[in-house]
């Protein structure tokens, strides 16, 4: 185990940002067969910072707007799985769906670093 904690840093109200909120998609099987998703938001804290900021795509169809922000936080994050979807991270009005989760578990008390993208693509 490291001996850093780096969680005191991401605690710190100087960096925390408390206004993220994760969407968590639960899918159920009705009787018809067909399966639903249904949104579980819950608000969690973490420091925000620009991965590769906002992007604009310009391709022969046209062109697009992309970005991706990384959040630091001690809430597990999803990327998705076998069972379940990405979830989806709601920040400054704008959603970005979980695209990697590291987890940094052996750093003090841990802590999750995960790269989000902007949903929709606009274009």
């Amino acid at each position: 185990m490291a001996l850093l904690d780096v969680s005191e840093v991401l605690l710190d109200p100087d960096f925390l940002d408390t206004s993220l909120v994760c969407q968590r998609s639960a899918q159920t099987v009705g009787d018809n067969g067909r399966a639903t998703n249904t949104a579980n938001p819950m608000p969690f804290a973490g420091v925000v910072t620009s991965d590769k900021g906002d992007l604009l795509e310009r391709l022969a169809g046209g062109e697009r707007k992309k970005g991706s922000i990384t959040i630091h936080t001690r809430f597990a994050l999803s990327a998705g799985g076998p069972d379940q979807s990405a979830d989806i991270v709601t920040w400054r009005g704008r959603d970005y769906t979980v695209s990697s989760v590291n987890d940094y578990g052996h750093f003090g008390r841990g802590f999750y670093a995960a790269t989000c993208d902007l949903l929709p693509l606009a274009g």
